[in-house]
């Protein structure tokens, strides 16, 4: 006989999956799409493609990640406005996210310049690496305000408990990149500017479909300039946020370093690690589908009040999150060397590639944990701790770093990482256990 607690967690195991598998599709496409990049540029017949597009992903990525809290922290309040059936509270979130994404795209743009010499002086780049990258970035760079507003987007709508639409968005984003890159590349011998050009007019086209679903399905309570700029609503939406973007400084500073530590040992190192991190890259939007869930199903039942669904919620999230890393830890084991054979034909990239394969194996299990409750706390809005657990787990990486490189080289880089994903997932798992009480 299926008794009540039973037929709770197969409730919250139905919920999980109902968010996490459109999200994972989402996510999916993401790490194809940059390694479709990568593989494009690979058969280039050289090593400087890859750096170049690495170089330029991680540009970027400082760019974009330093303001992730427009996703993460429009998806946790949303998703509580939501629990506690706040109309007016989940349109004021959207309106006030997008006003501040424009903001930040505008002065991308404005400071790209800048901004990017900056980025290639620090990373001390290699002549025909920066060349290149600089290209790709001087064109990507005019999508900044659409890749920022997506972000809002796609954070409200999983808030809404709605992750259809951001995988619409997402595999409409990724189609068009990939067809608009091929043709450009292969067709009109526009290499890397090709490959910019592709994802350019991918990014706009995602942020209008994705304002379009939302004003087609949604009532949508419109607020005045006023309304939207009034400082007390204000001051809550960046007093939640700050903390993300302050962890996300963390996160930047050991993505850049790991980046900027590959480049000074050459381009065919920077090339190996980049096709390397492709592998984490992967594991992560697989599991950032049930993180995403978390954060939906984790803010719904805080704004609503429901402790007890909120425990079952974690544990069932816990389960699913060691289930994906035991798979993944297999399916790099078993097929690690296919997929470096395909992100790249560079044999002597490969070869090298091969000889960290072993700290890929390690990834899924070394890091399930710190991708779990970032859901959890994102849904919570608990921002500072998992601004501690950022803080700490980056200066694990960087005093690792300083003992083991100048002995280990490459592999205690790798060391390094390894131990910053351990790190902050053992810290959230011990502050995270005030949820799991009854």
């Amino acid at each position: 006989m299926t008794t009540n607690k039973q037929r709770h967690n197969l409730s919250v195991n139905r919920e999980i999956l109902s968010l996490s598998l459109p999200s994972i599709v989402t996510n999916i496409t993401t790490p194809l799409l940059g390694l479709v990049d990568v593989a494009i540029v690979g058969h280039m017949d050289s090593a400087a493609y890859i750096g170049a597009i690495a170089i330029g992903g991680s540009m970027f990525n400082m760019l974009y990640w330093l303001f992730g809290f427009l996703r993460m922290g429009s998806s946790g309040m949303t998703a509580q406005a939501f629990g506690a059936k706040d109309h007016l509270a989940q349109s004021r979130i959207l309106q006030q996210a997008l006003l501040v994404a424009m903001l930040a795209g505008i002065a991308m743009i404005v400071l790209r310049h800048q901004v990017c010499e900056a980025v290639l002086w620090f990373m001390d780049v290699e002549a025909d690496t920066a060349v290149l990258a600089r290209t790709y970035f001087e064109i990507l760079v005019w999508g900044a305000p659409a890749v920022l507003g997506t972000y809002v987007m796609s954070g409200w709508f999983l808030g809404m408990q709605n992750s259809r639409a951001p995988m619409w968005v997402s595999i409409f984003i990724n189609l068009c990149n990939i067809a608009v890159s091929l043709v450009l590349v292969y067709c009109f011998n526009y290499d890397i500017p090709g490959v910019a050009v592709g994802s350019l007019v991918a990014q706009w086209g995602g942020f209008m479909l994705a304002c379009s679903i939302c004003l087609i399905r949604y009532d949508i309570v419109l607020s005045t300039f006023k309304e939207i700029v009034e400082i007390k609503g204000l001051k809550h939406f960046f007093r939640i946020n700050v903390d993300i973007f302050l962890r996300t400084l963390c996160l930047v500073a050991v993505t850049l370093w790991f980046t900027r530590t590959g480049s000074r040992q050459g381009t065919e190192m920077l090339a190996v690690n980049a096709l390397l991190m492709q592998f984490f890259t992967l594991f992560s939007f697989f599991m950032d589908g049930f993180a995403f869930a978390g954060e939906a199903i984790c803010g719904k039942y805080i704004g609503a009040g429901e402790r007890t669904l909120l425990r079952r919620s974690i544990d069932a999230l816990c389960r699913w999150g060691a289930g994906l890393a035991v798979a993944f830890t297999v399916i790099y084991a078993v097929g690690g060397d296919l997929l470096l054979n395909f992100l790249s034909s560079e044999k002597n990239v490969i070869v090298h590639a091969h000889e960290y394969i072993y700290w890929i194996i390690t990834i899924p299990v070394a890091g399930f944990l710190a991708f779990t409750w970032d859901g959890v706390f994102i849904g919570a809005t608990a921002t500072r701790s998992m601004l501690l657990s950022m803080a700490a787990a980056t200066a694990v990486f960087f005093i690792t770093y300083a003992l083991a490189f100048p002995s280990l080289g490459n592999h205690g880089l790798w060391l390094a990482f390894i131990g910053y994903l351990l790190t902050r997932g053992t810290i959230l798992s011990v502050i995270g256990r005030r949820y799991r009480r009854h």
